[in-house]
């Protein structure tokens, strides 16, 4: 029995089309909702793997919709698919083994974003961990895609992800700028954010000193790793804001 009519074969791609967006927006506003919800912002491995089953199956009931409009039987597709199951597993077999593995990493809870991976002379932060891949970051921003099937057959070293992240931000003030002044100021405003731990309280560190500057080191600690870089920019526009103004910025 056909889903949809196939009375009129000239609509048939507009049919296909409308079906095609509608699946596409509808992973986009799964996605969106998942993370504005806050119960799973702690554990984002969690939310990639719920996202990626839910865009699979959007994207499976949408083709066997557009079968219909073909005229394809889909139980005896599925039957046929029994018949040649054999023949295409083993071509198959590496994305078959990346997708259980990914399922026993995810699910096992061994690998999580934010952890730090080292396997195979590759290191870097976890950026996502899928059915089938798992990305990592290294220092310079360049990411790699290491098959899961490759992280539950060899060994390798990980750095679980600590509970908060260390910002460090090295500036120079003119002599002329007090230096405890300066620390009493940004200290206060670097804990007005509530994304900012207060405990460990944010530190400034006198570095050295010259002929034409103070270098100071102002740390602080935040609870969410993909929030490092944007506090970094926002400190650093407070410091900006109190040199511009010779060090008597309110």
């Amino acid at each position: 029995m056909n889903i949809l009519p196939l009375n009129n074969p000239t609509l048939t791609p507009i049919y296909i089309l409308i079906i095609i967006i509608a699946a596409s927006m509808l992973t986009r506003i799964i996605a969106f909702l998942m993370n504005k919800m806050n119960r799973f912002k702690k554990d984002m491995t969690v939310v990639y793997l719920i996202r990626d089953i839910i865009n699979y199956i959007i994207y499976f009931i949408a083709l066997m919709v557009i079968l219909q409009f073909f005229g394809i039987n889909l139980t005896g597709t599925l039957l046929s698919l029994g018949i040649v199951g054999i023949a295409v597993s083993f071509a198959a077999k590496d994305i078959i083994s990346n997708l259980f593995s990914g399922i026993i990493l995810i699910l096992g809870k061994s690998i999580k974003v934010g952890d730090t991976l080292e396997i195979h002379d590759k290191k870097g932060v976890v950026e996502r961990v899928t059915l089938r891949s798992t990305i990592i970051v290294d220092d310079f921003g360049v990411k790699d895609n290491i098959p899961n099937s490759t992280l539950t057959n060899d060994a390798y070293l990980l750095f679980k992800k600590p509970e908060k992240y260390r910002v460090d931000i090295v500036t120079g003030l003119a002599l002329d700028v007090d230096v405890e002044e300066f620390a009493s100021y940004i200290t206060k405003k670097i804990l007005e954010y509530d994304e900012i731990s207060k405990e460990p309280e944010p530190e400034v560190f006198a570095k050295e000193i010259s002929f034409k500057q103070s270098k100071v080191k102002v740390s602080f600690w935040v609870k969410d790793f993909n929030s490092k870089d944007k506090y970094r920019l926002i400190v650093i526009n407070e410091i900006r804001k109190y040199v511009v103004k010779g060090g008597k910025y309110e």
